[in-house]
């Protein structure tokens, strides 16, 4: 397999003197999508925020993270992102003073190496609400709406690799179809995504590789077939 994005070997992360991630392997690719997933409180956004740069690595020596196969443990979270990883947080972080139109045209650049794959057009030909909603305060929308700017904020940066937290946390069920149609089409756009949600099956039908975390260490891992032939496994882990 080609070298990795991003990837995260032997991982230990700390809140203060709270050890949560406890020697964690992760490795995301071009154009793969990742289901992350395990019960609250077992170190899935804390991953996410690891490999993000915001919860540094301790300075003992333990554990590598890497971008394109250089040392990333330096780099402060804006690098990261500049460098191609873009992030979509659990309570979206959108802007609410600033207009849809507002929220995406702030956030447009060119990716890495100058990708312009995705602009302004492409975001809202992706999400038709947002075209109606364009001078709608961030406050305005509703929950899915919200949804949709903030992943269209992302993908305004053009990145490859699209990191999403609780991707459809408290939307009606036709809303949460609609993101994973559009989760879908990301990843067929060549833009690897590393997805966090509880709707277990629908994460793993977009998913090629899942990760189950549990008490901070990868309790199963593999193909996202191969996980769905595991339903004790699961509902041991998950609790489904």
């Amino acid at each position: 397999m080609a070298e990795a994005i991003l990837e995260g070997h032997g991982l230990h992360t700390y809140y203060g003197d709270s050890h949560i991630l406890r020697g964690v392997d992760f490795a995301i690719h071009a154009g793969e999508a990742i289901a992350l997933m395990g019960r609250n409180g077992m170190g899935k956004t804390t991953l996410l925020r690891t490999l993000l740069g915001w919860l540094p690595l301790r300075d003992d020596g333990a554990g590598r993270l890497l971008l394109r196969g250089q040392d990333a443990r330096r780099l402060k979270p804006h690098q990261i992102a500049r460098a191609g990883i873009a992030y979509v947080p659990e309570g979206r972080g959108i802007f609410p003073n600033l207009t849809v139109r507002e929220n995406l045209q702030m956030a447009a650049r060119s990716g890495h190496a100058g990708r312009r794959d995705w602009d302004y057009e492409r975001v809202l030909d992706t999400f038709p609400r947002l075209a109606e909603r364009l001078h709608h305060g961030g406050a305005q929308l509703s929950g899915g709406e919200q949804q949709m700017l903030t992943i269209g904020r992302a993908l305004l940066t053009n990145p490859d690799v699209l990191l999403l937290d609780e991707a459809t946390e408290g939307l009606a069920p036709l809303v949460a179809r609609d993101i994973w149609r559009t989760i879908a089409a990301i990843k067929a756009s060549g833009i690897a995504v590393v997805v966090v949600d509880k709707n277990w099956r629908d994460l793993l039908a977009v998913a090629d590789r899942a990760l189950v975390l549990v008490k901070g260490e990868v309790a199963l891992a593999g193909s996202a077939t191969g996980l769905l032939e595991q339903p004790e496994a699961l509902a041991a882990h998950l609790g489904v």
